[in-house]
């Protein structure tokens, strides 16, 4: 949970830059990270693998075209690019104008929006966790930030980084640790 909103962060910030200087390495990660996701979910909404795909890519060239358009205070990146992608196939089923366009399909219904608690709730847990990760030790926020902003293996930052791989579980294991310890201290501190 806790990374997921870390990652949402990170996939925000990605977005943020490519609106601002049109940066083609973030834009490079959002789509390596978000287009083979939007195709697999496409495909469990009845797409065909080549639909999937060609829906998946223009669901990326909106987020090229438009990314200043994107409020992370209203949705996640995630959230935002999975509902250009569904709503391009709401429009692509229209077009073919066959019967194929279900009106009990989920995917036609939007979704309801969280409770102001839980958003709430949500951005006091990505407070506590943002204070947490910046009392980590450099060496073992690096490799928080490579393994759960970027999605790296813990290969692929031993490779990155140079580190033996065991190196880099261990600092893993022991970022994990202090922050389970720094975040129940904080909730202690709250319930007093």
């Amino acid at each position: 949970m806790k990374s997921a909103v870390i990652q949402a962060q990170y996939f925000s910030k990605l977005i943020e830059q490519v609106a601002q200087s049109q940066d083609q390495a973030a834009f490079a990660e959002l789509f390596d990270h978000f287009a083979p996701r939007i195709k697999g979910y496409l495909m469990q909404l009845g797409s065909d693998a080549a639909t999937a795909e060609e829906i998946a890519q223009e669901a990326m060239v909106i987020l090229w075209r438009k990314a200043a358009l994107f409020d992370a205070s209203k949705a996640s990146a995630s959230t935002w690019l999975f509902r250009i992608a569904r709503n391009r196939r709401i429009d692509a089923l229209r077009r073919q104008k066959s019967g194929a366009l279900d009106a009990e399909d989920p995917s036609l219904h939007p979704v309801a929006p969280e409770d102001a608690d839980v958003q709430m709730d949500a951005g006091l847990r990505e407070e506590r966790v943002r204070a947490a990760i910046s009392q980590l030790p450099e060496n073992q926020r690096e490799v928080v930030r490579q393994a759960f902003f970027l999605g790296l293996s813990h290969s692929e930052i031993a490779e990155q980084t140079g580190l033996p791989l065991g190196t880099v579980k261990s600092r893993i294991r022991l970022a994990f640790a202090r922050l389970r310890q720094l975040l129940e201290a904080d909730a202690a501190v709250d319930i007093d």
